[in-house]
């Protein structure tokens, strides 16, 4: 199989060039000033498949995507890492779904929306739910266009997966500040990094910190920042920080709530070995002595880890910390996909629509979401391929690759990011997107919607075709609503934020809500840290999980470069 998937990395590269009919072969009688034979043009571009977001630049040639190089006007943190450069060689993958299909065999999108059309309506009426199960988009028109297919057919739901979940610091991030966000870190602002289980130099939470965190290694004055990293595995932030200290998954939490416990004075029992409780009485020293030059992040996935982490930082009034522009690139709800998987099993859910997700593959309980997927009277799944999941679907709508689309990204809060096509549509293709309008009634292509959408709510006035030649747009911003520079145990919280805040956002407190919905409401650090060194605990051998660089969530598993990728810890790879 090996060899198969390494063939279509030869054979795919000309393939762009024999799909569209030759109409005419003629040379140029006025050569277009932009076209240059055998000279290369450059179109800014956006990467978003839910595991990858980038700023990024392709290189075209006789309108062929042949490369990926980063878009360096971008302030964000995504940057064209392996799988970003491996992509443009999925766009040539003889595996793709050329076209609609139904039960496993090809049908045309006429039928595809007659029939679709038809059950949707039905389905609306009949009281049971339709389900949109999504890749994290943070699209504004892809948001835009969900909430008027919502409105048209009444019982939808959104439900936002991603295959490598950062839901417990979603979680966290908007108990405190009121929004689904991760934290953003800039590290070439800290002196003193600590942290404990994040692979900040590769993947961890969306990765692309490695530029600002090289910028405090380049000795100035003779200082650099210092780095210690508490972890299992090895992992490339460990081999690279200035003291790596091996712990077991639950020495992890204990490890950060006595880090808590130190920097902040809280008192937290906690039990370490004597040489690990060392380390971390250091780590908190120098972590004190740098104040709001130190940082602390932990790739925990526990709500009460990411709480402690954002309270150290908050207690340190850490300049690396910029609370005012969450990173947007995950929007994940580990809870709502559980309650999703109950509610499909239990029949409850009529429609199941997925896009840019491959949940058979991805999902740990796959079993249960199968079982559920059986109980669905219309499941469709846009997809490049006809993958685990696809495959399982009654509706195949081929999707087209990111370089043939359109859309847009809020990759952190007021910078975005726009897709355009590089070449076109190889395949029988439509967006998701696309289809969300013409199930709504709207008639209008997906690329005039998104330049409305612009116009309206995003541009403020700017011109779009500027936006869109530099690949992206940076709007003002308005600060969070943020508790004061330093926050104790005392604070009282509603809603995520201290009182006086929660007060002027109109939140009320626990009691005040005990017939609304359930929402997130923010422990202090303290108990935060007391809840998770309790939870520390250990029977034998311990599992790491880790995500390997090359293959990220899997979803490029088959894509030759990246199978031929070493990894950069063992350096081991499959030879060609």
């Amino acid at each position: 199989d090996f060899l198969k998937y390494v063939g279509f990395s030869t054979a795919a590269a000309s393939l762009a060039a024999c799909e569209g009919p030759v109409i005419k072969s003629i040379p140029y009688v006025v050569q277009p000033e932009e076209i240059i034979p055998g000279v290369a043009n450059y179109y800014a571009t956006t990467i978003a498949d839910g595991f990858d977001f980038a700023s990024i630049l392709v290189k075209t040639r006789e309108g062929r995507p042949i490369k990926i190089e980063n878009n360096t006007m971008a302030a964000t943190n995504g940057s064209a890492n392996a799988r970003v450069n491996a992509s443009v060689l999925g766009l040539y993958d003889s595996q793709r779904v050329k076209g609609p299909m139904k039960d496993g065999k090809a049908i045309s999108w006429n039928n595809f929306d007659t029939e679709t059309n038809k059950e949707l309506t039905r389905i609306s009426g009949s009281g049971k739910a339709i389900v949109l199960l999504t890749q994290t988009f943070a699209s504004p028109s892809t948001s835009k266009a969900i909430s008027e297919f919502s409105s048209k057919y009444g019982n939808v739901r959104h439900v936002q997966y991603d295959a490598v979940s950062e839901s417990a610091a979603l979680d966290a991030y908007q108990a405190k500040y009121g929004e689904r966000g991760l934290a953003n870190y800039d590290f070439s602002k800290a002196s003193t990094i600590v942290s404990v289980g994040a692979d900040f130099l590769g993947d961890w939470q969306g990765g692309g910190f490695d530029a600002g965190y090289a910028k405090g290694r380049v000795p100035k004055d003779g200082k650099m920042s210092r780095h210690i990293q508490f972890e299992s595995n090895m992992s490339l932030s460990g081999a690279n920080a200035d003291k790596r200290v091996p712990v077991t998954p639950s020495q992890q939490k204990q490890v950060l709530a006595k880090l808590y416990s130190l920097v902040t004075g809280q008192s937290v029992s906690t039990d370490l070995p004597e040489a690990i409780n060392d380390a971390v009485q250091k780590a908190a020293s120098q972590l004190k002595k740098a104040g709001s030059n130190g940082l602390v992040v932990t790739g925990i996935q526990d709500i009460n880890a990411q709480t402690v982490v954002l309270e150290i930082n908050n207690y340190l009034s850490s300049k690396a910390f910029d609370a005012a522009t969450p990173i947007k690139t995950r929007q994940g709800n580990d809870a709502e996909v559980t309650t999703l998987i109950a509610d499909m099993k239990a029949g409850k859910v009529g429609a199941i629509i997925m896009s840019g997700v491959n949940p058979l593959y991805t999902l740990p309980n796959a079993s249960e979401f199968a079982e559920g997927l059986k109980q669905t009277e219309l499941s469709i799944a846009f997809s490049l391929k006809s993958d685990e999941t696809a495959s399982q679907t009654q509706y195949i709508a081929a999707a087209p690759h990111y370089l043939e689309s359109w859309g847009d990204t809020e990759i952190k809060k007021g910078h975005f990011g726009l897709t355009q096509p590089t070449i076109r549509p190889l395949f029988d293709t439509r967006q998701f997107q696309e289809a969300l309008l013409k199930w709504s009634g709207n008639d209008v292509s997906y690329h005039d919607y998104l330049k409305q959408n612009w116009n309206d709510t995003i541009l403020g006035g700017a011109s779009f075709n500027q936006a869109l030649h530099d690949g992206l747009f940076v709007s003002n911003t308005s600060s969070v609503a943020m508790a004061s520079e330093k926050q104790d145990d005392k604070k009282t919280f509603v809603g995520g934020v201290i009182e006086d805040v929660a007060k002027g956002l109109g939140l009320k407190k626990e009691e005040e809500t005990a017939n609304a919905e359930p929402t997130l409401v923010a422990v202090s650090g303290g108990d935060a840290a007391r809840k998770l060194a309790s939870s520390a605990k250990s029977e034998g051998l311990e599992l790491a999980l880790y995500t390997k660089i090359g293959m990220g969530d899997g979803q490029q598993a088959n894509n030759p470069w990246l199978q031929e990728f070493p990894d950069p810890i063992t350096r081991t790879s499959w030879d060609n």
